[in-house]
């Protein structure tokens, strides 16, 4: 099996096993960030009505322009997280459940969720 599957294999089973341990309420969304080897995704998701509350991507024209260069590096994940716990703020929520959605806790997903507690969101 090559690498590449391997590790997309691994992140599918991690994420399994931390999906089975949260869940996003409507007091408290679920925040899952997903990140590709150009952009940095995430959405704050209500999971008893599996409605999506709010969402950014390092790929909308607004982020983009906060950014200026390139999108796949942590300055730009904390800018998109940043921007994500703003549009959180305005719709009134002030805490989170973090979903690293299989992805270890390092480097752009680090800077995603520290981006978010910038914008005064706790989790």
């Amino acid at each position: 099996m090559e690498a590449a599957k391997k590790r997309i294999l691994a992140r599918r089973r991690n994420k399994t096993h931390v999906r089975k341990k949260i869940r996003g309420t409507e007091e408290r969304p679920r925040v899952s960030v997903f990140r590709s080897g150009q952009h940095i995704y995430g959405q704050a998701v209500d999971d008893i009505k599996s409605v999506t509350l709010t969402s950014v991507a390092s790929t909308e024209k607004a982020i983009k322009e906060k950014i200026g260069g390139y999108t796949g590096n942590r300055e730009a994940a904390k800018i998109a997280g940043k921007e994500l716990g703003d549009r959180l703020t305005a719709k009134g929520y002030k805490s989170i459940v973090f979903d690293r959605n299989g992805f270890l806790y390092h480097g752009r997903v680090k800077s995603f969720a520290d981006g978010i507690r910038e914008a005064g969101i706790k989790f």
